[in-house]
């Protein structure tokens, strides 16, 4: 059976298959007939007939090729199905199939390849005979002639193409664009300069000569047949000018034509040039003395992406083509000698008895980088570490990194070359590829290259497929691939810096908690659900598995890899291939990666079959050998401190996960293995044996935070005692490994802090149990307090230990690191102790006046902790602006801490941080305070200290952003604001210094409640109970402050005369009614937060270390601040949202709820205080958000407006926003948060307005302040178009008006629609002076200007001035004409709200004349 050859056949290939055919006899599917061409008029016949037909009537035979069966008629195709992406039904995978079966499968017919095949008609063509020679053949040419013409420009042409070269040269059919030697050689030139400003001065040999003609100067303009020689004229007339000048004078003259010029019209004259001038002859464009300072390495990888699949592994090359780029230029090497090749060639070789230079030029050693000085970015390359190769290094083959691409030369892989290798059939490629591919991630992913490479690195990748290819290459059957992929999958995962600086901080106060890392939340268009019921619509579960794989990856990184069954593949290779240890080690990163993305993605891990029995049982053993190698083959069979990390992890996102590790999976047993002994005794490598029991006490304050594995407190208590009793000789400053011995103890003081408040519990719930019988309550723990109490006094008197160790230099590091988990503890045991039966008071504040005086105040007053506490700005999240430095990558799709080099730069967690203290210090002194009250004062010098003081004042004016390489130590830094306001609020009635500060103290509390994240709920509660609507903290309201805001009012009436309406009222009597209401707008606004109960009590859970009531040490996504910037605003807003909105547009107004007035006017009150006296309190809060949220007073209700307390404080708070810093900030062009635009929001306040408002003057002023002239024509339109019907009872004065006049009318109305409008309602009588007079006099003041404008304007504008002023000119209203024509400036406090001329000016009266002239002239040519 003969085959069909296949593209990939070689020649030899074809050949064998035509001799097998041959030698086969078989008859040929295709037959050459001759058949007559009916449109040359030719008979029918066979085909030797039909020649001899065509031979008589001087025609020419011509070849049909028909095939056997092929109908003349093509059959009707019917059109292929439409294709669909087999990635939008199924997983992405490679499509393996055979070309040929594809093609013989989709052409159904041969006809749609081949139909009739007629020879070209050459009968009219001529031809050409060849011209007699003397010689049989023509003539060979031999390299050595064709190297002795005439010389050309260089470049690679092939030998034919330079002969032809030469022959026209020759024969003078081209000219050359260079002088001849001779006289570049023997002649001086004059100088000539480049357009390029950044060239040097051209020399000879790149211009043209006299000869040679002019680069510009084509004279094809002239038309008259000297035009040659005039062009040359011209051209030798700016040599001779150009030679008669100098140097500088040059460079002069080409700046100003550079500067007059159009750019575009520079750069044609350069690519002229660049046409004209032989690439030889190109000068470089940087001299060799400034080419190192032009160098620069690669800045850019291109982020473009044509694929959105897995398809995308063979797309474009990842990278920027370089534009413009001026290279060194080399001179051609000497042609190859056969003493240069490598192998000698042999006589007994065919064919090599004459050397070919130019067909060995391959075997070369490579040339040196060429030195390129460019701006434009460059193809990056990297080296198999991952470093970034600079173009311009020249590094030896013997590396590796030379290989035959588009640039040999240049040495490293680009990204498509490392992707294309990933996919080789050669193992040994694909391994080093995906290997490569893993130091590229880790090093972007550690930021290296964010200061060379434009874009993101990581997303770059991702874009391109990335994901894709790693899971596709765990699933190859080499294991060294595998490993190679696993790798890789860690290194984009897993960031190691960040669990480092997470672990270090897992000892501070709710350090075990942390926010799953989930990318923000992006709210896609659900098209699909428009329309449909509520029952009908899809949930968000169907929705996630209707997505693709790459749909749900390019949002969520994790959970893409989890669609793509990324757990059971770790599962098997685990379990199966049982890999070395290092992949081991990455496997077991990667799923702690995935288990801190969410308690969804924690419960897979749990859930996936066999994988945590796999992890328990091979590297967490009960029992194992010791290992005679330091570093083993294999860690099967071995206990491994990343295991036990996984286990933590998973425990963290809940309490039935935790309560499955601990009795389903044997986690219960592992702890009692590997903490009934000391580290020592494990038959593990010290190292090891110090992380795995880190881990361990981890794990089991985790448990210990639900109330779980206090049973094996009891067991192990004598162990811990004798833990506890070696604490200091375990920190022996001379022992190599002494920073894992403080992890252990920092691991065991969190796990005692976590039994202790578990501990505390217990005699709580055992009374639940007793009164409720079980329903409710969960169970008591095994541990009650009497387990506890034995431990206080050990670990006080290390803690005293500890500060007195403080003044020797060798131990104040590691004391300071120790001191906050200790002083955690004491606040965790002195909490729970007030609340137990046994507790007795006056022997408690003895023992706390004691620790005070003994610890405390010592600790406080010593210069460690001094120094420490001078570097609160500087390693502040809060105060410190975001500086220019550049960190690490941020990929939207896989969010991180971006804690990279977290122990080189100052923040909450860094060595010399005073964070993790001072939150101890807060902790334990407000659990301290709160028990024995006289303890406040001796703490007031922590808050009047300078670097405390100036902390505060730091936080009260600053702005931080919110995200996730934030959130998780901003909560921190939160609580330690809220220790010292909790601090502050104990002080301020009995220490009179601390009250001095009381106003910088109750603007920190404003502007931290809404920066306080999920989890927080419970301190914004605390803060809104005490601090917030304190009178104690308003100081302002009894100390003067509404009497020194009626002084300044006093003074501004004096100054400007202003007199005001009798609904204003002053706003110093408005603040001194809001202070005496101030327990009353606290209630308000706890009302209102009321949908927050649940969460509060949460936090509260989790705050006061009620562990058995904590469901999950997972915090709530991070979604926002718990609440929103606008706070104050939310009884309005709550109220429209409940009243004011309705379907159509318009408003449905129901009966206001029974107490809504009196929620309304407190939130009036509180507001008027904060824009008094907490000014900065609300600079979050956008100008026109403010706008839009006060509007709500008159949109949520008919008549709530027209309340006399809702009068008085709207018009106060009126008074406020229209001052003139106020004015100038407020801009309407900005959305308000929460509206479409504000455009929106003031159709609806017009049509509240017609319907309700009564010619109410407040809401007079309100519709008026949109329409000031700086805003948008748009809202002027909406009420002289839609709504001119309330120009009628829109009656403010201008006595009345809040807003200067000038804002009206300055500058001149420019919108010609507008300007008609304002005619059309002054002449029709719509607008009057007695309805509306503010609008009446802004439209006079419009008018007037436009009709006697003497500016040049479109023959649309100049025919619409005159049309009016003639209609002005005959009107009947004699008071109206004279106000248009007489109408002189604004003036707000006139009678009449302007002034006017007592007669018509000069040049008035020209220009009415003018108009009435020509429109007389054309009425009498019309007669």
């Amino acid at each position: 059976m003969l085959r069909r050859p296949k593209p990939t056949d070689s020649e030899a290939d074809l050949l064998r298959e035509q001799e097998l055919f041959l030698n086969s006899g078989a008859s040929s599917k295709v037959n050459v007939v001759r058949r007559p061409d009916k449109r040359r008029g030719e008979a029918g016949g066979g085909g030797g007939g039909g020649g001899e037909n065509s031979g008589e009537h001087g025609g020419t035979q011509r070849d049909v090729v028909t095939i056997a069966d092929l109908p003349d008629q093509l059959p009707t195709l019917t059109p292929a199905p439409p294709k669909k992406s087999r990635f939008k039904a199924n997983s992405v995978r490679f499509e393996e199939e055979d070309p040929e079966e594809r093609l013989d499968r989709q052409d159904t017919h041969i006809s749609a390849v081949l139909s009739r095949i007629i020879e070209r008609d050459t009968s009219s063509t001529p031809v050409s005979l060849p011209p007699f020679t003397g010689t049989a053949f023509p003539k060979v040419l031999r390299l050595s002639e064709a190297d002795g013409q005439v010389p050309l420009p260089a470049g690679k042409r092939s030998i034919f193409a330079r002969q032809i070269a030469a022959q026209r040269l020759k024969e003078g059919k081209t000219l050359l664009h260079c002088a001849p030697k001779a006289e570049t050689k023997g002649q001086s030139l004059p100088a000539e300069t480049s357009m390029d400003t950044d060239q040097p001065l051209a020399t000879t040999c790149d211009r043209p000569s006299a000869a040679s003609g002019p680069w510009l100067v084509s004279g094809q303009g002239l038309g008259g047949p000297d035009s040659p020689a005039e062009t040359m004229r011209i051209h030798r007339e700016n040599e001779a000018k150009l030679q008669a000048m100098s140097e500088s004078e040059i460079r002069e003259e080409q700046k100003k034509l550079l500067s007059q010029l159009d750019p575009r019209l520079v750069e044609f004259v350069r690519s002229r040039k660049a046409q004209s001038v032989p690439p030889s002859t190109t000068p470089s464009k940087y001299p060799e003395d400034k080419r190192d300072q032009e160098e620069c390495l690669p800045k850019n990888v291109d982020n473009e992406s044509d694929s959105s699949s897995a398809a995308g592994l063979h797309q474009k090359p990842l990278e920027v083509e370089m534009e413009g780029v001026e290279e060194d230029e080399q001179p051609p090497p000497p042609p190859l000698t056969e003493k240069e090749l490598p192998v000698k060639p042999q006589k007994e070789w065919v064919h090599m008895d004459k050397l070919e230079p130019e067909k060995l030029e391959w075997t070369r050693d490579l040339p040196a980088p060429r030195r390129k000085g460019t701006k434009k970015a460059m193809q990056a390359r990297f080296d198999f570490a991952g470093t970034l190769i600079p173009p311009t290094e020249d590094l030896p083959t013997h590396l590796g990194l030379h290989h035959h691409g588009e640039e040999p030369e240049l040495a490293g892989y680009s990204l498509q070359e490392l992707f294309l290798l990933s996919r080789s059939q050669v193992i040994q490629q694909r391994s080093l590829a995906l290997s490569t591919i893993a130091s590229v991630l880790a090093k972007a992913r550690a930021g290296e290259y964010t200061s060379v490479l434009r874009g993101n690195m990581t997303s770059t990748l991702l874009d391109a497929g990335l994901l894709f290819l790693l899971r596709f290459a765990l699933d190859d059957s080499v294991e060294g691939v595998m490993s190679a992929a696993v790798h890789a999958l860690r290194a984009l995962l897993v960031s190691p810096e960040d669990e480092e600086c997470m672990d270090s901080t897992f000892s501070w106060f709710r350090g075990l908690a942390s926010f799953p890392l989930l990318p923000s939340s992006q709210e896609e268009e659900d098209e699909d659900n428009e329309g449909l019921e509520e029952n009908m619509k899809e949930t968000v579960k169907e929705k996630e598995e209707r997505k693709t794989d790459y749909d749900v990856a390019r949002l969520d990184v994790v959970k893409g890899l989890l669609k793509m069954k990324l757990l059971p593949r770790l599962r098997y290779i685990l379990e199966v291939v049982r890999p070395a240890p290092r992949v081991v080690q990455d496997i077991l990163e990667v799923l702690t990666r995935i288990a801190r993305h969410s308690s969804s993605s924690a419960t897979q891990v749990l859930d996936c079959p066999r994988l945590m029995e796999t992890v328990m049982s091979e590297f967490l053993p009960t029992s194992w050998t010791m290992q005679s190698l330091p570093l083993p083959q294999s860690v099967y069979g071995l206990p491994l401190a990343s295991a036990m990390k996984l286990l933590r992890v998973i425990a963290t996102s809940g309490r039935h996960a935790c309560a499955r590790l601990l009795n389903s999976l044997g986690a219960r047993e592992r702890l009692s293995r590997l903490l009934s002994v000391e580290p020592s005794e494990l038959l593990l490598e010290p190292a090891e044996a110090l992380r795995i029991t880190t881990e361990a006490y981890r794990l089991w304050a985790v448990a210990a935070g639900y109330g779980q594995a206090c049973n094996l407190y009891i067991d192990l208590y004598p162990t811990l005692l004798e833990v506890l009793l070696s604490v200091h000789r375990a920190l022996a400053p001379s022992d190599p490994l002494l920073p894992l011995q403080l992890q252990r103890v920092l691991a065991q003081l969190s796990f005692l802090t976590q039994v202790t408040h578990t501990a505390g519990c217990h005699q709580e719930l055992q009374a639940g149990v007793v009164s409720s019988q079980g329903s409710e309550c969960p169970p008591p723990p095994p541990v009650s307090w009497g387990h506890v109490t034995g431990l206080q006094a050990s670990l006080l008197g290390h803690l005293k230990g500890l500060v007195k160790g403080l003044d020797n230099p060798v131990e104040k590091e590691r004391n300071i690191a120790l001191i906050p988990s200790y002083l955690v503890y004491l606040e965790a045991y002195y909490h729970q102790l007030s609340r137990q039966n046994c507790f007795k008071p006056v022997e408690t504040l003895q023992e706390l006046e004691l620790l005070t005086s003994e610890v405390l105040l010592p600790l406080l007053s010593h210069n460690a902790v001094q120094s420490l506490m001078k570097n609160l700005k500087s390693f502040s999240i809060v105060c410190t602006v975001q500086s220019g430095r550049l960190g690490p990558e941020i990929t939207a799709s896989l969010p991180g801490l971006a804690s990279a080099g977290w122990r080189d730069r100052p923040n909450l967690a860094a060595l010399h941080s005073p964070f993790p203290l001072l939150i101890g210090l807060g902790l334990l002194m407000d659990t301290l305070t709160g028990i024995h009250k006289g303890l406040s004062s001796k703490f007031s010098g922590l808050l009047l200290s300078e670097p405390v003081t100036g902390y505060l004042r730091s936080c009260s004016q600053a702005v931080p952003t919110l995200s996730h390489t934030s959130a998780w130590l901003l909560r921190h830094e939160h609580h330690l604001l809220f220790l010292l306001l909790r601090l502050a609020h104990r002080l301020v009635p009995h220490e009179p210094k601390v009250a001095k500060h009381t106003s910088l103290y109750h603007q920190v509390a404003l502007v931290l409640l809404p920066w306080l994240l999920p989890s927080s709920e419970y301190l914004a509660h605390e803060l809104l109970s005490t601090i917030v609507f304190s009178k104690e903290f308003i100081s302002e309201g009894h100390s003067g402050g509404p009497e020194a805001i009626e002084l300044s009012e006093l003074k501004l009436y004096e100054d400007t005369h202003h007199h005001t309406a009798p609904s204003f009222q002053t706003v110093g009597a408005l603040l001194r009614e809001a202070c005496v209401q101030l327990p009353s707008i606290r209630g308000c606004f706890l009302t209102h937060l009321a949908h927050l109960e649940a969460s509060v009590l949460v936090s509260r859970d989790a705050y006061l270390g009620r562990n058995p009531w904590i469901n999950s040490q997972l915090l709530p996504e991070l979604t926002g601040p718990t609440l929103p910037s606008d706070w104050p605003f939310l009884p309005l807003v709550s109220l429209y949202e409940r009243m004011g909105v309705s379907n159509g547009g318009g408003l449905q107004v129901e009966e206001l709820p029974q107490g809504a007035l009196q929620a309304v006017t407190h939130c009036l009150q509180w507001l008027l205080l904060l824009e008094v006296w907490r000014e900065d309190a609300l600079k979050v809060v956008l100008p026109v958000a403010k706008l839009a949220r006060l509007s709500c007073v008159f949109l949520c209700s008919s008549d709530l407006f027209l309340e006399r307390p809702v009068q008085k404080l709207s018009w106060g708070l009126l008074r406020l926003l229209t001052r003139p810093s106020r004015l100038d900030s407020l801009d309407l062009d900005v959305p308000p948060p929460g509206l479409a635009s504000f455009q929106d929001l003031y159709s609806a306040l017009l049509a509240q307005y017609e319907a309700v408002s009564f010619g109410d003057r407040l809401f007079g002023c309100w519709v008026l302040l949109p329409l000031q002239r700086r805003y948008s024509s748009t809202l002027r339109l909406a009420v002289f178009g839609e709504h001119v019907g309330m120009l009628r009872s829109l009656g403010v004065t201008l006595e009345q008006l809040p807003v200067p006049l000038e804002r009206f009318t300055s500058p001149p109305e420019d919108s010609l629609p507008l300007l008609r409008l304002y005619f059309r309602s002054l002449v029709t009588g719509t607008l009057k002076r007695c309805w509306c007079p503010v609008l009446y006099v802004v439209a006079l003041s419009h008018l007037n200007t436009f009709i006697f404008s003497q500016d040049a304007a479109a023959q649309e504008v100049e025919a619409a001035r005159r049309s009016m002023l003639r209609k002005i000119h005959y009107l009947t209203d004699e008071v109206l004409r004279s106000h248009l024509l007489l109408f002189r400036l604004p003036q707000q406090r006139s009678e009449l709200g302007f002034d006017t001329y007592e007669q018509l000016p000069p040049i008035r009266a020209k220009r009415l004349e003018s108009v009435l002239g020509a429109r007389d002239s054309s009425d009498g040519k019309g007669d």
